[in-house]
C-alpha cells in the first residue's frame, strides 16, 4: 500500500524501516496492531520458532525475531513477496534465524508436519476472501504444530466470526482496531 511505511517496533532491530511488498496483493499489518499483539502475546520471548504463513513482507515474523524468537519460517506463494522477506531479512542481519519457502500454506504445513517441527507463535493473516482459518486451525491443532505455550494470531476482518474452540486450541484473546480484528489461539493443556 502506497504510503505505509512498515518498521520493526522494538528488540534488536528496533526501529529498522522495511520493505513493504508493491502492489495490491498484500495488506501490511499496522505498526499500531503489530504493537498490540506483541503486547499481549508477550513482548518479548526466549527463543522458540515461529510460522509466519502468509508472510507479506515479513514484518511480523522479523518483529517475532528481533525480540528473541531463534527462528522463523517465512511462507508466502508470490514471488514479489519472496523477494520483498528475502531483502528485509538481509536488511536486518537475519539470514542465520530464518527460512523462507516459496510455496501455498496447505504445501508448507505439510512440510512442517513431516520435519515434526512445533511453534511458539504462528501467525495467520491469509488474504481475506480465502476463509481459510478454521481448516489451518484444525491441522496445526490435529499435528501438534503449536507449542504448549505458544500462541497463534490470526488477522481477519471483525465481520468474521472465528470459532472460539477447534480441538484442544481456544479463543484465548479477541480485539478490534478498526475494521480489523485478531484472535489468539492457545492450547488448552491437559491437567492430571
Amino acid at each position: 500500500m502506497k504510503g505505509d511505511i512498515v518498521r520493526v517496533i522494538s528488540g534488536s532491530q528496533k526501529g529498522r524501516i522495511l520493505k513493504a511488498v508493491s502492489g495490491k496483493n498484500t495488506r501490511p499489518t499496522t505498526d499500531k496492531v503489530k504493537e498490540s499483539v506483541f503486547n499481549i502475546i508477550g513482548p518479548y520471548f526466549n527463543k522458540g520458532l515461529g510460522l509466519d504463513l502468509f508472510s507479506g513482507s515479513g514484518s511480523l515474523g522479523i518483529e517475532g525475531i528481533s525480540r528473541g524468537l531463534e527462528k522463523v519460517i517465512f511462507v508466502d506463494h508470490h514471488f514479489q513477496a519472496i523477494d520483498t522477506i528475502k531483502k528485509n531479512i538481509q536488511a536486518c542481519r537475519f539470514e542465520n534465524q530464518s527460512e523462507v519457502l516459496k510455496m501455498d500454506w496447505n504445501r508448507a504445513l505439510q512440510s512442517v508436519i513431516q520435519r515434526q517441527l512445533s511453534f511458539k507463535v504462528i501467525w495467520l493473516d491469509p488474504p481475506y476472501q480465502l476463509n481459510v482459518y478454521e481448516r489451518i486451525l484444525e491441522i496445526i491443532a490435529s499435528n501438534h504444530l503449536l507449542d504448549d505455550n505458544g500462541v497463534i494470531v490470526c488477522e481477519h476482518t471483525k465481520d468474521l466470526i472465528l470459532p472460539d474452540k477447534v480441538g484442544p486450541l481456544y479463543k484465548w484473546k479477541y480485539s478490534e482496531y478498526g475494521t480489523i480484528a485478531i484472535s489468539i489461539y492457545e492450547k488448552e493443556l491437559e491437567t492430571e
